[in-house]
């Protein structure tokens, strides 16, 4: 499941992060650097998917 989370993280970063800790602070703080710069977002979803466990 990782490797699907970590796909989503790429291409969708709220989406990866939704499917790891679902609708909460991280999934929200995601969504705002998604809308400000794309990187950040899919650096701070990756992170959540690898800390997260």
């Amino acid at each position: 499941m990782d490797i699907i989370r970590l796909i989503c993280a790429i291409f969708i970063p709220p989406l990866g992060v939704f499917l790891q800790v679902g609708i909460g602070k991280h999934f929200w703080l995601n969504l705002l650097l998604t809308f400000f710069g794309y990187v950040p977002g899919i650096i701070h979803a990756v992170w959540v998917i690898f800390t997260k466990d």
